[in-house]
């Protein structure tokens, strides 16, 4: 068997194409790399200017973007990248990438929701201890 066989080939992901909405929340977040300089590349500067791909694109082109920037908009994210993973908040109904199978919150719900869930247990086991009332003495 010959080595070029052997090798795997690296699965390619297809370039996800972003709706109007996304795209302007792209280009809002273009604004945030370290690399844009008034429309242009640092990183793809040779000398003359190069305007910024990803501010010009439907798509995301842009490693870096991708790398660095996207993940500062975790919805926008999880809508362009992780489409079949993602799952709406149940109590926001926003779409959130899940940290395991069993989560029904967003992070911004999850933790107000386990607030929530722990008042309500402290008080069901409260009214259980105080409804004893002089047994609880003994």
């Amino acid at each position: 068997m010959s080595a070029g066989v052997a090798m795997k080939k690296k699965s390619v992901e297809p370039i996800p194409m972003m709706d109007y909405g996304q795209l302007r929340r792209a280009r809002k977040l273009v604004h945030e790399c370290c690399n844009y300089d008034n429309g242009r590349c640092i990183a793809l500067d040779e000398g003359d200017g190069c305007v910024c791909v990803q501010s010009i694109s439907h798509s995301v082109l842009c490693r870096w973007f991708r790398c660095a920037v996207l993940p500062l908009d975790r919805e926008l994210e999880a809508a362009l990248f992780h489409r079949l993973e993602r799952k709406k908040c149940s109590v926001c109904a926003r779409l959130f990438l899940p940290g395991s199978n069993r989560a029904k919150y967003c992070p911004d719900c999850a933790e107000r929701m386990k607030r929530k869930h722990a008042a309500e247990r402290k008080r069901k086991q409260r009214r259980i201890c105080h409804a004893l009332g002089l047994e609880k003495a003994l």
